[in-house]
């Protein structure tokens, strides 16, 4: 394939580990990635982390250090079948001594029956798993594999990290393409790449591809139009829990900026905006309860009403309920209070009713002392009784300190 048509994110794949960008934690001096190479014994891992951060890279530089045979996989599109090729594969090579690794991209798109087809390969050592990916492998991997592999966490490329690599690409395709590119439209380009090199890299092999015949200068708003639209978000992945997160504990800390901010966030990439709204209608008893009261009402008035309206124009429903939210004074007794019953009901399990607390319809049922010696608390001069209401195993519990 010539070159110039290869894609730039595939024909600046970084070789080695001295041109292998960020992730100094793991292939720093002292980090466990640079242990592995200097012991040439590789375990079975899993690299977790966003899109574009060098996890199929890293794999391939191991792979080639070591000397390993690599196979590549990607979870989306293949199964056991494959599986078996490379497995019989890898029986051969330790015919001649040879170890294999096998590269499972998206390892987190497996079923638990699929993750279980690698158990016995990656535990007697034939295969060296490495597989790659963006959701969270506490529940995305079964608890058999999970045991049986090392998780590493990759971090989002800094853009000095991405500024400074696309530098070096930059030099090199200024021998081939005649154009002029500064140091602050290469700045643009990392940030607004969000930590994600590939990203990046696309970026400007879009703006390059955008070049004016007569114009070799990119320029800021060359890139503007180039990339349209760059925030990463993904509905269903770690990004979504962790911007929901935020959300919450933001309003929790009364900091309405961050709270406005994150929803914002969330709306701009595509959330369907029920969805917060559900979340602070949650928020709403969870964190201010009692405290105030109109707090759950006024959620609930918001949710009805982006129901009917939808987006744009509910957008503004959000900024005000969170602004609102974020105001008002916190309790969390209603939280707490459920947490207590759901350990008394999990440990105890379906304590009887007192039987004067239940209801007597029947002749039997009254001969069985149900209602008996039941106050009836309006009937009392201070309009509450002492009575029992708890089951007998729990006649002395207290939920409320009131």
């Amino acid at each position: 394939m010539n070159d110039i048509l290869t894609p730039l994110a595939y024909r600046y794949r970084p070789i080695d580990l001295s041109d292998f960008v960020g992730q100094k934690h793991l292939v720093g001096k002292d980090g466990p990635i640079r242990s592995f190479i200097k012991s040439k014994k590789l375990p079975s891992m899993v690299f977790w982390g966003p899109p574009g951060t060098g996890k199929t890279t890293l794999a391939i530089i191991l792979s080639k250090e070591l000397g390993y045979d690599f196979h590549s996989m990607s979870a989306v599109s293949s199964g056991k079948s494959m599986l078996l090729d490379i497995v019989k594969s890898a029986k051969e090579s330790k015919l001649f001594s040879k170890k294999v690794v096998l590269f499972l991209d998206e390892i987190h798109r497996w079923n638990k029956a699929q993750q279980d087809v690698l158990l016995p390969y990656v535990e007697s050592g034939l295969i060296t798993l490495i597989g790659a990916t963006t959701e969270n492998p506490s529940f995305s991997l079964n608890a058999a594999l999970l045991s049986r592999v090392k998780i590493f966490t990759f971090e989002r490329h800094t853009a000095p990290e991405i500024a400074g690599y696309l530098g070096k690409v930059i030099k090199d395709l200024q021998k081939e393409k005649n154009f002029r590119i500064k140091k602050n439209v290469i700045d643009l380009i990392a940030e607004i790449s969000n930590g994600d090199l590939r990203s990046a890299l696309n970026i400007l092999e879009i703006t390059i591809n955008l070049l004016p015949p007569k114009n070799k200068d990119i320029t800021v708003a060359l890139v503007k139009n180039a990339v349209q639209k760059q925030i990463y978000y993904d509905k269903t992945g770690d990004e979504h829990y962790n911007i929901i997160s935020a959300i919450h504990k933001s309003l929790r800390s009364s900091n309405a900026d961050a709270a406005c901010y994150w929803i914002g966030r969330m709306l701009i990439a595509g959330e369907d905006p029920r969805y917060v709204a559900r979340r602070l209608v949650r928020f709403a008893s969870e964190d201010i309860g009692n405290a105030k009261p109109a707090a759950l009402s006024l959620a609930l008035t918001v949710y009805e009403s982006i129901e009917k309206v939808g987006m744009p124009e509910c957008n503004v429903f959000l900024m005000q309920l969170a602004i609102y939210l974020a105001n008002c004074p916190k309790d969390n007794t209603a939280y707490k209070v459920w947490g207590m019953v759901a350990a008394d009901v999990e440990k105890f399990g379906n304590l009887p009713v007192p039987l004067h607390l239940r209801n007597a319809p029947t002749k039997l049922m009254e001969g069985l002392g149900y209602g008996k010696g039941y106050e009836y608390d309006h009937d009392l001069p201070g309009k509450k009784s002492d009575q029992q209401c708890m089951p007998d195993k729990l006649k002395n519990r207290k939920y409320l300190d009131v």
